[in-house]
């Protein structure tokens, strides 16, 4: 599997948004340590779609070249098993998004909590 355009570029995005968190953090600038993490994530996710790419290619031209080399009825379980697998890649997808999600919510809880209390304090 070689690596295409998005994995090489969300990779590219995770090592910048390192450093400018870094960079944020050790300037006291939280706006700037803030976007770092938000690029890591925007390229963890540009890194997974690349991934998620090549893996659907590699399916695609795996079950082609069975396709070709057996009958019809093989071609027919084939394109079978191709739909199996868009639907795994798409349910894992969908399942890693609303853990994203949940955890995100959490956070934002956690931080909305905090606030209250230091308004209390």
């Amino acid at each position: 599997m070689t690596l295409n355009k998005e994995t090489v570029s969300g990779k590219f995005d995770q090592v910048a948004g390192k450093v400018k968190e870094k960079i944020g953090e050790a300037t006291g600038n939280q706006n700037l340590a803030n976007a770092g993490v938000a690029d890591q994530i925007k390229g963890a996710a540009k890194e997974t779609w690349g991934k998620v790419k090549d893996t659907a290619n590699a399916a695609n031209e795996n079950v082609r070249a069975q396709a070709d080399v057996k009958s019809e009825s093989f071609s027919q379980r084939a394109e079978e098993k191709a739909h199996d697998l868009r639907e795994k890649i798409t349910t894992a997808a969908h399942n890693a998004k609303e853990r994203i999600d949940e955890k995100l919510d959490h956070i934002k809880h956690d931080q909305q909590a905090e606030r209250e209390n230091t308004r209390r304090s």
